[in-house]
């Protein structure tokens, strides 16, 4: 890496102001100070963005996994299932005495049709019922509308007639 020390800052510093001149260093150190100060914002975000894809890398291996072990649950538990079901199918189909079948699975398709959903008619413009005046009192619930000027007039403290 650069070994750059106090010594060698002022040997350029001293350069710096022998060719620039010492009406123009001023502005000249201030546009430095800026372009460093933007190459660091620059890297800093490179950085940021590096970090964020590693990440999002990361978070994508964990829901590959995620997604694995979710499918092979579900075909465990799916498999299992058709197991019991077929071993419930073949018992219900024997019977009692072995020879006729009592079970007859449900047929689906000739299932009639469900309705359509009518919401219930309410008449809005009806008040249904009132909450009593001292009911409101005893709750503090606002019983009037009031707009924000009269509110600020109404909690605002009274004013002193005396001058100073």
């Amino acid at each position: 890496m650069l070994d750059i020390g106090i010594s060698k800052i002022m040997l350029v510093a001293g350069i710096a102001l022998v060719v620039i001149g010492p009406e123009r260093l001023p502005k000249v150190a201030r546009m430095a100070g800026t372009l460093i100060g933007r190459a660091q914002r620059y890297v800093a975000d490179v950085k940021a963005e590096v970090n964020r894809s590693i990440e999002l890398e990361e978070l994508t291996k964990v829901r590959e996994q995620f997604e694995t072990a979710a499918r092979d649950m579900s075909q465990s538990v799916s498999g299992g299932l058709h197991d019991a079901t077929r071993d419930v199918n073949a018992a219900l189909g024997q019977g009692v005495d072995g020879d006729t079948p009592t079970y007859e699975p449900y047929n689906w398709d000739s299932a009639p049709a469900p309705t359509a959903y009518k919401p219930p008619k309410k008449n809005w413009r009806i008040k249904r019922s009132a909450v009593p005046q001292w009911y409101k009192k005893s709750e503090n619930v606002r019983r009037h509308v009031q707009s924000g000027a009269a509110r600020v007039a109404r909690f605002r403290p009274a004013r002193s007639t005396r001058s100073f």
